[in-house]
C-alpha cells in the first residue's frame, strides 16, 4: 500500500497511530513505504540503508523476489487450514530444516517467543515424565533474552529488564548463571534441573559471544548428568553467524533448537527442533497452535531457507562480518566490536549514548538498533557487501563525531 493511493500525509498516519494503536516501541520519524535487498524507502522514495533487517528477519534481503512469489503461488492455493490435514509446505519445509541442521523433529510456532515457550515445555514435560514431578527446573544465562510470553520471560535472566517489571511472580522453575562461566552454570544446578538454556550469542544482553570452552563445556556437563541442551537460536539461526545455525560453530548438537527471524524471511514463523526421544514429550493434546506450519509462512520459509543455503549466505555473512568488525574499530570512542559473523555489536565508551547514534544514524539514513546504554547493534540483511559495511561505517562515523560536538 502507497501512502498516496490513501490520500493521507505522513502526519496523518502518525495522528492515526497516536490514536488508536498501544504503542511499546520507540518510533523513528520514518515512513517505512516500500522495501528492497539492503535498503528501505520512504513514501518519496528516499533510501535508507538497512542494517536491522526487521531485526533478523530478512536475512536473504528485503521482498527477496523467490519469498514473494512463493507466498503469492500459496496464497492463491490455500491461505489457511488447521493442521488436521496435510499440507506440501509443511512437509517440504519440516524435511529442509531437520535434515539441513542435523535434528530428527520439528514443530511449528508463529514467533521466537512462542518457539521458547514450546521448548520450554517440551524440556519440562521430558523431566517430569521421565524422571519425576521435580525435574522441571532449568537453568538459563544472566543477561539472556529469551522473549515476552511468561515461560520465556521468566526464562530471561534480567530482573530490572522493562519486559518483566509490573507482571507479577515470574514462572517458577528457572535458575540463573553468568554467560560464558561453565563452573556457575554447574554449581547452579540441581538434582531437579532438567535442562541448561542458552543463546550462542546473547543479542540483547549486549552482542556477547559464548566461547567454545563454555558452550562444549555445557554439552558434556549435560550428557554427564542426564540434562538436556537447549539453544535458542531465534537471533542467531539461518546463516546469520557465519553457519547455518551457530551451535554448528562450536561442533555440538542441541537437544531442542528454537528457531524463527529469518527462517520466514518476512513471514511471521518459529519452530522448535528436537532429537527423536526428547520430541517424545509432546503428545496428541499436550501442546498445540492455530497458525503454526501457515502454509503460506511454510511456503515463505521453504524459500527463504534455499536461497539462504544456495547463495551460501551463511558463508557470505562470516566473510563480510569479519571485515566489518575489523572496520567498525577504527571508529572514535568504540571500547569494544563484539560478534559473530553478521549479529555485530559496537559499545561506546561512557561519553557516547547508543540510543543518540542510532538517532543520528536514522538522519543520515542508517537503519541500526541501540541495546543498553552505549552499545549498538547491527543486524544486516546477508547479502551485503563491503561497499555496503564502508558506507555504514562512514555514516556512523559522521553520527559520532556530531555528539562529540
Amino acid at each position: 500500500m502507497k501512502l498516496k493511493d490513501t490520500g493521507l500525509t505522513f502526519q496523518d498516519i502518525k495522528d492515526k497511530v497516536d490514536k488508536y494503536m498501544i504503542e511499546t516501541y520507540e518510533r523513528f520519524d520514518f515512513l517505512a513505504e516500500t522495501a528492497k535487498d539492503q535498503y528501505m524507502y520512504d513514501e518519496n522514495g528516499t533510501p535508507y540503508l538497512d542494517f536491522y533487517a526487521g531485526i533478523a528477519v530478512n536475512s536473504a534481503g528485503n521482498c527477496n523476489e523467490k519469498v514473494v512469489a512463493a507466498v503469492k503461488d500459496q496464497v492463491e492455493d490455500i491461505m489457511h487450514t488447521f493442521n488436521y490435514p496435510y499440507t506440501i509446505p509443511q512437509a517440504l519445509l519440516a524435511e529442509k530444516i531437520c535434515t539441513t541442521i542435523g535434528m530428527d523433529k520439528i514443530f511449528y510456532q508463529n514467533s521466537g517467543t512462542e518457539a521458547n515457550e514450546a521448548m520450554i515445555k517440551m524440556a519440562r514435560k521430558y523431566g517430569v515424565e521421565k524422571y519425576g514431578p521435580k525435574r522441571y527446573n532449568i537453568v538459563t544465562a544472566s543477561m539472556g533474552f529469551h522473549g515476552r510470553t511468561f515461560g520465556a520471560m521468566s526464562a530471561t535472566g534480567q530482573p530490572d529488564n522493562g519486559c518483566q517489571i509490573g507482571f507479577g511472580p515470574m514462572t517458577d522453575g528457572f535458575t540463573y548463571a553468568e554467560y560464558n562461566n561453565l563452573q556457575a552454570f554447574k554449581d547452579a544446578c540441581t538434582e531437579d534441573t532438567i535442562a541448561i538454556m542458552v543463546e550462542p550469542v546473547q543479542g540483547e544482553g549486549g552482542v556477547h559471544p559464548a566461547t567454545m570452552e563454555f558452550m562444549r563445556g555445557l554439552r558434556e556437563f549435560c550428557d554427564e548428568h542426564e540434562m538436556l541442551l537447549l539453544i535458542d537460536e531465534v537471533q542467531t539461526g539461518w546463516c546469520r553467524t557465519g553457519k547455518v545455525m551457530s551451535f554448528m560453530n562450536y561442533g555440538i548438537k542441541p537437544d531442542i533448537v528454537s528457531m524463527a527471524k529469518a527462517l520466514g524471511g518476512g513471514m511471521p514463523i518459529g519452530a522448535i527442533c528436537a532429537t527423536a526421544e526428547v520430541a517424545k514429550a509432546f503428545t496428541p493434546g499436550s501442546h498445540g497452535t492455530t497458525f503454526g506450519g501457515h502454509p503460506v509462512c511454510c511456503a515463505a520459509a521453504l524459500a527463504e531457507v534455499n536461497e539462504l543455503l544456495d547463495r551460501d549466505l551463511a558463508g557470505n555473512a562470516a566473510k563480510i562480518g569479519a571485515y566489518f568488525m575489523e572496520q567498525l574499530k577504527t571508529l572514535p570512542h568504540v571500547k569494544e566490536v563484539r560478534g559473530q559473523g553478521l549479529l555485530v555489536g559496537v559499545e561506546f565508551d561512557d561519553t557516547i549514548s547508543g540510543v543518540d547514534v542510532k538517532h543520528e544514524c536514522l538522519h543520515r539514513h542508517l537503519l541500526i538498533t541501540a541495546i543498553g546504554a552505549h552499545i549498538v547493534r547491527m543486524i544486516p540483511p546477508l547479502i551485503i557487501n563491503k561497499e555496503d559495511c564502508d558506507k555504514a561505517v562512514a555514516i556512523i562515523r559522521e553520527a559520532v563525531e556530531a555528539l562529540e560536538k
